[in-house]
């Protein structure tokens, strides 16, 4: 099982997370491009001490969106949407290159990630944009969702994640973090959901029990006490027999 986690959220003088502990945990980084947070710095220092650790970059693409850090959705034309995911993935490569390694899959950010999950035309733009620069690359997103369908369609290898510290519906959607109860801060809680998810799938917010089998389970970066989380998790699943691997190792 891998374990990913959204990093390199920073921008200038702002900090967001502890990337230094979370990639002594997680397996991959969903490293930010520099349209919803991360800048030249940040991209480069959290790509050398992903690369030291020799944990998994992804390309954590977004909407151009610093001010509401991408968590809103922005009327785009595909054709544009699919030129900034090419452009966001090349300049986050080039610092993964420079520290030895290399980005291996492309993950979407929050409002562009939901929006994509359930609209055909912006999922086809990630996918387009994704193919332009390394049709090679992997794509990590919501199981059952447009994303994985227009993946597989352009001959994309989709990975399906499930977050171990999001509340979801019963529909499989993530409970929209306007809610009370979207995001879940209890680390015994988290753990138990973790393996869970790992072993035998998703509990919905009324209960229901989803099949689904995720090839990652994400924490969050910007979650308060995100570390403890990630460390409870990896705890939890190897206590349970789980092996833990990047999926794109």
């Amino acid at each position: 099982m891998d374990l990913n986690s959204d990093l390199g959220e920073g921008f200038g003088a702002w900090r967001m997370g502890d990337d230094e502990a979370m990639l002594d945990i997680v397996t991959s980084a969903n490293i930010a491009c520099g349209f919803h947070a991360g800048d030249p710095s940040v991209m480069r220092r959290v790509c050398e001490m992903a690369a030291e650790r020799d944990v998994a970059i992804g390309a954590h693409v977004g909407y151009r969106d610093l001010a509401g850090f991408g968590r809103r959705a922005l009327d785009i034309a595909p054709d544009e949407l699919a030129d900034e995911v090419l452009y966001q993935i090349g300049a986050l490569d080039a610092f993964a290159r420079a520290a030895g390694s290399r980005v291996t899959y492309v993950k979407p950010h929050g409002a562009l990630y939901n929006t994509a999950a359930a609209d055909a035309e912006q999922a086809a733009a990630i996918v387009a944009g994704l193919r332009r620069y390394d049709p090679a690359l992997a794509l990590l997103c919501l199981p059952n969702s447009e994303m994985q369908r227009q993946a597989e369609l352009a001959g994309v290898v989709a990975y399906a994640e499930a977050f171990a510290d999001r509340a979801y519906t019963a529909d499989g959607k993530l409970v929209s973090r306007k809610k009370p109860g979207a995001v879940l801060h209890d680390p015994d809680l988290v753990a138990e959901r973790a393996v869970g998810m790992a072993t035998g799938g998703v509990v919905t917010e009324d209960g229901t029990k989803l099949d689904v089998r995720p090839d990652s389970l994400c924490v969050h970066g910007d979650t308060p006490g995100a570390v403890e989380l990630a460390r409870r998790i990896e705890a939890a699943l190897t206590d349970a027999g789980v092996p833990l691997g990047a999926f794109t190792g």
